[in-house]
Parts: structure tokens; sequence; C-alpha cells
């Protein structure tokens, strides 16, 4: 039996709808219960498990926590620092007094207590605590971005694997066509009433289907390997499709114009938004380095505690003590006023970034064009491709009709099948791409990560 490309329900759901979906797991294949290393694996599936378990994005999460745990110690340059503890001084031999005179003096003191210091540069401290927000923000962007990434990667890995399974059913069903007519021709040829040579070329068109089922086997395969990796798992795991059904799948409206596609790029992809943080955390480095050193410094030491000693070999004498010192001053050369290679390299760094972003604007616009264009030059050839394949059916149940007439020619039958094994793989083929290119187009438009619901053609 040929088998009808049926529609899957639209219930396929995109990443972003992952807190809504039911905790999925991967459950082991009922018919595979002598092994542990065999499970079943769907797309919703697999994209939770690319959010949670992707490796990239615990990189991105712990860059996060670096990010925000840089800012935070931005903020505590605003707060001194305290000191507790005990100091002794000792003096022997000669010492100047405050009249100037040279004295032969032993003593020694000790001093306890806590001391109060702090030293607070403030125009960089203001401008590095801008700064840091600003790479927190970016941060945060970054681990959104790699998320959409990830989620990418595993569906379209996914997708490959879906069509490896799709190819090795079409394989097989041809296999077992040639397989069939093999047999009924060599019986034929048994009994002399056909011609040897018919069966060989029957034979030979078995081995090349054969072949095909191999090669998408090997793609399979290679499908698990890549996808097991991207999601993390176990790599000596075999994972296996719940439904070899393919079918064409619409995430993103392709009835929109490019020009809308691209505006609504700019304005939600979170790469983007990371560009524009990483150039705010540049303009306030460069501020920082032009307006942060006209702000003063302030600094401030206070012991407050005991002091004791005297001279050498007297009693000692133990007393409270308090000293107390303030400063405001400015810092001049490097690090300071008139720094002006440092103004210089914070102006350099903050233009990579603005170049960076008008770059990265280009880049999302060659991709929106670029998934705009496939997705619907994939869709026409879609629809070619099933009509293809609907001519191809036909053609060899004509051919099996011929064949019950004792009329049909072996060369016509052989060619009936290739045409339909090859109009099969070919739209198993472009649906799967079609597919992709539907993930990709959402990703370049900085959807893949909103609720979305996944339409069948």
């Amino acid at each position: 039996m040929i088998p009808r490309l049926t529609l899957l329900s639209a219930a396929l759901l995109l990443m972003a709808e992952v807190s809504n979906l039911q905790s999925a797991e991967i459950s082991p294949r009922s018919d595979h219960s002598s092994t542990n290393n065999v499970y079943l694996i769907d797309l919703p599936t697999t994209l939770q498990l690319a959010g949670a378990q992707n490796l990239d994005i615990q990189i991105a999460r712990q860059r996060l926590a670096e990010a925000r745990a840089n800012y935070q110690a931005a903020l505590w340059q605003f707060f001194p620092w305290i000191g507790a503890g005990v100091t002794y001084r000792r003096h022997d031999n000669l010492i100047q007094n405050v009249e100037g005179k040279i004295l032969d003096v032993d003593k020694d003191s000790y001093s306890v207590g806590p001391s109060l210091i702090g030293q607070l540069d403030l125009g960089e401290a203001i401008y590095r605590k801008l700064a840091a927000h600003q790479t927190l923000k970016a941060s945060d962007y970054a681990l959104e971005s790699q998320r959409q990434d990830a989620i990418l990667a595993a569906a379209q890995a996914y997708l490959d694997l879906l069509k490896a399974a799709g190819s090795i059913t079409a394989a097989r069903e041809a296999l077992s066509l040639s397989t069939n007519y093999s047999g009924q021709l060599e019986q034929a040829v048994d009994a002399g009433i056909a011609f040897k040579g018919d069966l060989l070329r029957v034979r030979g068109q078995t081995e090349r289907n054969l072949l095909t089922l191999r090669q998408a086997q090997e793609q399979e395969t290679l499908a698990v390997a890549r996808l097991a990796q991207l999601l993390h798992l176990d790599p000596l795991l075999t994972l296996m499709v719940r439904e070899t059904d393919l079918v064409p799948v619409t995430i993103v409206d392709t009835n929109a114009t490019m020009e809308t596609l691209v505006l609504q790029a700019r304005a939600s992809r979170p790469e983007l938004k990371q560009s524009r943080a990483l150039v705010q955390a540049a303009q306030q480095a460069n501020k920082g380095a032009v307006y942060g050193p006209l702000i003063p410094s302030l600094g401030a030491q206070i012991f407050a505690g005991g002091l004791g000693g005297g001279k050498d070999g007297d009693p000692d004498r133990f007393g409270a003590s308090q000293d107390y010192q303030f400063t405001v001053g400015w810092r001049i050369g490097p690090g300071g006023l008139f720094d002006k290679p440092r103004i210089q390299t914070t102006e350099a760094r903050l233009q990579i970034a603005r170049l960076g972003e008008t770059k990265l604007q280009d880049e999302i616009a060659r991709q929106v064009s670029e998934g705009f264009t496939r997705t619907q030059s994939l869709r026409d050839q879609m629809a070619a491709a099933q009509r293809a394949v609907g001519q191809a059916q036909e053609t060899v149940r004509l051919t099996e009709q011929r064949k019950e007439f004792a009329v049909g020619a072996v060369l016509e039958t052989i060619q009936g099948q290739q045409d339909l094994t090859r109009a099969r793989l070919d739209l198993i083929t472009i649906i799967a791409e079609h597919n992709k290119a539907q993930y990709a187009l959402a990703k370049a438009i900085g959807e893949l990560s909103a609720p979305e619901r996944h339409t069948s053609h």
C-alpha cells in the first residue's frame, strides 16, 4: 500500500510555549523492552529539552550570572570598607622631635579597635555602575539569543531525523515492491514465459533500492547523534521519532511583505537588543573617561578604639583614642584628568560597538530576505512535488493493471516504481526543508520564542 501523507495535528507549539506544555518525558519504546537505550521523541519534547539541557544555553546563563555579579560589585564601590585589628609599634634609639632636636628614645605603643576606610572615585564609580547595568542587560539578551539558537538547531535536527525516518519508510516500500516483482519474474522465468534479462533488470533495481535504504539509515544514525549532542543526551542513546509522517507547517505567514518582516526583526531580535545595550555600555565607559575625572574623589578614614604604650620600661598606659581624616581631590594624569589615551581608547570601543550594530542590522536583513525567499520557493516546490507523487502513483497503478492483462513491460514497471520512489523522497526532503526554513524565518524575525501556533498546510 502507498501511504498517504497525512496532516499532523495543529497542536505542535513553538518552544516559547514550553511553560504551558505538559511535562513531556522521553518514554521508552514499548516494543524495545529488552533495552534501555531506545526512546521515542517528538518535536515538543525536543524543544523542551533544548531549552533545559543545551550546553550553550547553560554557558550563557553563567555569563549572565557573571554580569550580574559584576554589576553588584560596581554598586559596592560606593560603600567604605571596615577593618578591625591590633597594631603594635616600637621605636629604639634616635628620633627627631617636632622642634627638630635629635633624641635617644625607646618607646612602644599599640592600638586596638575598628577602622572605617573609604576611598571613592566618585566619577568613575558612577559611570562604571551605569556601564555594568548595560552589560547586564546585554547578557540577558544574549541568553535569549542563545536560547533561540538552540531551539532552531534542535528543531532542524529533529526535522532531519524525521526526514530520514520518512526516507527509510519510502525506501523500504520501494524495496518491497521491487522484491515482490523480482519474485514474480523469477517464477515466470522458471516457467519459461519471461526473459531472464528482465529478471536481472529488476534485481538490479532491487539492489539500488537496498542502497537507497542503507543511505537513509545512515542519515538517520547521523541525525540521532547530532540531536543527542544538541540536547546534551547520552551519546549511546537511540532516539526514534514518535510519528514518521512529515507534513508542512506554517509558523510565519509569508503573505506579509519582506519590508514588514525586516522591520519586525529589527524591533524583536534579541541580538540587536544586546548590541544596543553594548553600545550604551561603551557610551557610559566613554563618558566615564571624559567626565568622570571632573568629579572629585572622596576619602575618609576613621579610627575609634584604644591606644596604649609609653617609654621603654615604664608601665603601659591605655585609653580611648580617635582619629579622623577626610579628603577631597582630583586625579591628574593617567586614569584622571587629561588622560587622552584612555579617552581615545573608549571612543574607539564606542565606534566599534556602533559599527557592530550596523553590521548586525545588515546581517539580520539578509537572514530575513533569505528565509522569506527560501520559504516561498519551497512552498511552490512542495506543490509541484505533491503533484509528481500523485502522477507517479497513478502511473504505477496503470502499470499494475497492464500487468494483470499480461501486456505490461518490465522496463515500464521499473521506471514507474523508480519515479514513484524518487517523487516520494523528493517530497519528503522538500517538506523537511520547508519546515526548517519556516523555523529559520521565525528566528530571523525574532519570533521563535513567542507563543505561536504551528498550522499545517
